[in-house]
């Protein structure tokens, strides 16, 4: 393994991605870019990094943004509670750190929502600290390298790759650290045909030599999903449409989506459904049905377009402007805001 690291360095530093985080080693910089890139892929991460930098550029503006607009600026990107810890972690960084990013891998990783992978990064990019950082690509490449066969979901794989890989991690660990995510998400692909016949590797890999990369790595069988029906409810009166904030647990907590009840139901059903709930009712349509999928969980949408004369006060009752700028809807219900959008422009001429 050791002789990977001169050529992996090389190859690096000739074709390393121009990405805005890479610009300066800045650890609020690289913290947000980790951040969201858990669970994300760079192409989609690239604008709202630079949207979420150009309204929040320090931690302390970060520290003391409102939760609804800092969930605003989040929308889309998924996993909520990654954006909760970052505003947690800055207040910390601000009242415990004077507002300078800690130093040391085991400060680092005191900060809310950081664990072991996004501390080693930050330690090891922008302070040189011999930490190695370990994702799925980081685990693919080793695997293949050295053509194992372990199940890489299991934490101890994870600990021995981790502690095989600090054998050999050189001076400049962030370089290292970086190019070995770099080569699995551009070189050697979780999904096809690795790029063996570019690989700066090639002539070390085992999985390359024996053929048998397409089996490696080895992982757990998926969960099956669990099933939830649910019926949306796009309630509009004079211009505007009812939304209101989901409970504090659960999935999606504390985040605003448009009404909506557990199951699948008929036109007639929601009709006594919402005069029971004491609404006049102008007239009701069958809208769009969308399936959402969770990492463990599915859901079957369906939706309909009810026009009421009167707004209830257990809603919040926004315009287009408002939902589209101000409340943050997760992108499970973004299909029924095209349909609200499209039917408050006929509403309004």
């Amino acid at each position: 393994m050791k002789k990977i690291v001169i050529p992996l360095l090389e190859w690096y530093q000739e074709n390393k991605r121009d990405l805005p985080w890479r610009m300066e080693k800045d650890p609020y910089y690289v913290w947000i870019s980790e951040v969201m890139l858990q669970q994300t892929r760079i192409e989609t991460v690239i604008p709202y990094f630079k949207r979420f930098i150009g309204e929040f550029s320090t931690v302390h503006d970060l520290a003391k943004v409102d939760d609804d607009k800092l969930l605003k600026y989040w929308e889309g990107l998924g996993y909520y509670n990654r954006a909760r810890n970052l505003k947690k972690a800055a207040i910390k960084i601000v009242s415990q750190y004077n507002g300078e990013f800690p130093q040391t891998f085991e400060d680092i990783c005191s900060l809310p929502g950081i664990g072991e992978y996004t501390a080693s990064a930050i330690a090891s990019i922008c302070f040189s600290l011999k930490e190695v950082t370990i994702d799925g690509n980081v685990l693919r490449v080793y695997e293949r390298l050295t053509n194992s066969y372990d199940n890489i979901d299991e934490m101890a794989i994870r600990k021995k790759v981790r502690l095989e890989l600090m054998k050999i991690i050189p001076s400049n660990p962030g370089d290292f650290n970086q190019a070995l995510m770099e080569l699995g998400e551009v070189i050697c692909l979780p999904l096809g045909i690795p790029r063996c016949d570019i690989c700066p590797l090639n002539n070390f890999c085992k999985a390359r030599e024996k053929h048998t990369f397409l089996n490696i790595p080895v992982r757990s069988p998926k969960k099956i999903k669990k099933n939830q029906k649910m019926t949306v409810l796009l309630l509009i009166c004079n211009g505007k449409v009812a939304i209101h904030k989901r409970d504090d647990r659960g999935v999606l907590k504390n985040l605003w989506e448009f009404p909506n009840i557990s199951g699948m139901y008929q036109e007639a059903e929601i009709l006594q459904y919402l005069v029971d709930c004491s609404f006049d009712i102008d007239s009701i349509t069958s809208s769009v049905s969308y399936n959402h999928i969770f990492t463990h969980l599915k859901w079957q949408m369906s939706s309909y377009i009810i026009h009421v004369k009167d707004e209830i006060s257990d809603y919040v009752w926004v315009d287009m402007d408002a939902l589209l700028h101000t409340y943050a809807l997760p992108s499970a219900f973004h299909p029924f805001v095209k349909e609200v959008e499209k039917e408050l422009k006929i509403c309004n001429g």
